[in-house]
């Protein structure tokens, strides 16, 4: 299908973006890599009245190093962040999941902001958002803000991101001594969204794992994390994780479809958790 008329408009800065979201009104759309939104244009599921295309905004891309953390620009596409070294050393869990969205096509041209602003909870990149405990940052007509993670997902399809704001950057903490990482999904074939995914984080001291954090993809509207597995997977054995990885679906809310009903995913994330923790601890 052809998408129904709208005006196009192509800034070169954030100023000038913010400006020209701002005068288009609430039912315009920004356009990053492209991914999500074309296909909803080409199938008339939306009818912006103005695209505002960010990709000639040069702030918005690119890897830094800012002490504490590592700055991804929203524009980054997935194949960069794949590539980059500080997100090697840093936060190899992005790259460990970035690695495993749709296929290299997709990756040359979808971006990462892009992808967390979407926010499907089907896509790999909230849970491992959730688990990192990173801050997103956005531009609007007020300036800057952040807003952490465990605020910005509010239900399917919805951030905390005003109509008026843009998504500028990601923030994300680096990870000390002693943390390694695991991302673990099932899906029906590779370019498939995941049918469940499970984002690991887990810090060993003295054979036990001191400290936990489990993102889950498609467990509900949104990415959630398993703060019932974190709680009993807290001083644990490698033997005990089974029995943590069963607390897994616990206060979640997963949809049924095509690819699976709701106790299908249920069991999928425990058996996906599991293997998510103990590769993550090199078991």
């Amino acid at each position: 299908m052809i998408p129904a008329p709208f005006e196009y408009v192509r800034p070169g800065s954030i100023d000038e973006a913010v400006t020209m979201l701002g005068q288009a009104g609430e039912d315009a759309k920004l356009l990053a890599g492209g991914q999500s939104l074309l296909p909803v244009l080409r199938l008339r599921l939306a009818y912006p009245s103005t695209v505002v295309d960010l990709g000639r905004v040069p702030e918005l891309r690119g890897v830094r190093d800012d002490g504490s953390h590592i700055v991804i620009g929203a524009m980054t596409t997935h194949d960069e962040v794949l590539r980059d070294p500080l997100v090697a050393e840093h936060a190899p869990l992005i790259a460990q999941t970035t690695q495993t969205v749709a296929d290299p096509q997709v990756r040359h041209r979808g971006t990462f902001g892009g992808a967390l602003a979407h926010a499907d909870p089907a896509g790999d990149l909230g849970a491992v958002a959730l688990a990192l405990d990173v801050e997103f940052v956005a531009n609007g007509p007020g300036g800057p803000r952040t807003i952490a993670a465990s605020d910005f997902f509010q239900d399917y399809l919805t951030t905390a991101l005003s109509p008026d704001e843009i998504l500028t950057a990601i923030r994300v903490p680096k990870l000390g001594a002693g943390w390694s990482s695991h991302y673990e999904k099932f899906n029906r074939v590779a370019q498939a969204w995941s049918i469940v995914g499970v984002a690991a984080l887990v810090r060993r001291e003295n054979g036990h794992i001191a400290e936990a954090r489990i993102g889950l993809t498609n467990m509900g509207n949104t990415p959630l994390r398993a703060s019932a597995v974190e709680s009993a997977l807290a001083g644990a054995s490698l033997d005990a994780v089974g029995a943590a990885a069963e607390h897994a679906a616990e206060g979640t809310n997963p949809p049924s479809d095509l690819s699976g009903q709701a106790d299908y995913r249920e069991h999928l994330a425990r058996v996906l958790t599991k293997r998510a923790v103990l590769s993550a601890a090199g078991a």
